[in-house]
């Protein structure tokens, strides 16, 4: 072989073992997020209804923004999705997601005026499992597995849907350089009971 093909072949090679190890890196700090329990306390939340892949979602949030601010709707936090269905048996251009966005309470005067799939509600207190997603991992699959078998083994049921709340690098659209908290509705086992 030519020693061009010889150096083609190292890159390619160095650049497979970087992508694996970023990987990698990205799953070992998935496993390391610190698992807790939160009690959330009553929020108002301006949301909308999307449907679809979450590749295509920030036109949807551009729109809901853009509604705020023609209404005069504060944003009071960081923005949040709750996952409707499950992306493992329905094909991405059925799923369904919540996105919310966090106002003054005092908007809630405009609940059930602001369009078909779109409005303002006031989400009760819960209590919530909550794990980190870290920047750099672009799937939070390990995530989720670590979260779920991290509820049941504290005595923990879950008794909702996930949700998602995006807390740095959002507005890139690129969901491995966002850092979020994945929160999912929980309850003790005896309690459910």
């Amino acid at each position: 072989m030519s020693g061009k093909k010889v150096r083609f072949g190292l890159l390619v090679l160095l650049v497979l073992m970087t992508m694996m190890s970023v990987s990698i890196w990205a799953e070992q700090a998935a496993d390391k997020s610190d698992i807790t329990i939160r009690r959330v306390q009553p929020q108002t939340v301006l949301y909308t209804i999307y449907r679809g892949d979450y590749d295509k979602v920030s036109q949807a949030i551009g729109r809901l923004y853009a509604l705020a601010i023609q209404r005069k709707i504060w944003p009071a936090g960081p923005i949040h999705f709750a996952y409707l269905n499950n992306p493992e048996h329905v094909s991405s251009e059925h799923w369904l997601t919540e996105i919310r966005i966090p106002v003054k309470e005092d908007a809630l005067k405009l609940a059930g005026a602001l369009g078909e799939m779109t409005d303002i509600k006031k989400l009760p207190a819960m209590t919530m499992a909550v794990a980190t997603k870290p920047v750099g991992l672009a799937d939070s699959e390990s995530v989720y597995a670590r979260l779920d078998a991290w509820i049941f083994k504290q005595g923990y049921i879950v008794n909702g849907g996930p949700c998602e709340k995006f807390l740095a690098n959002a507005s890139t659209g690129d969901y491995a350089r966002m850092e979020s908290e994945i929160m999912v509705p929980v309850v003790r086992i005896s309690a459910a009971d």
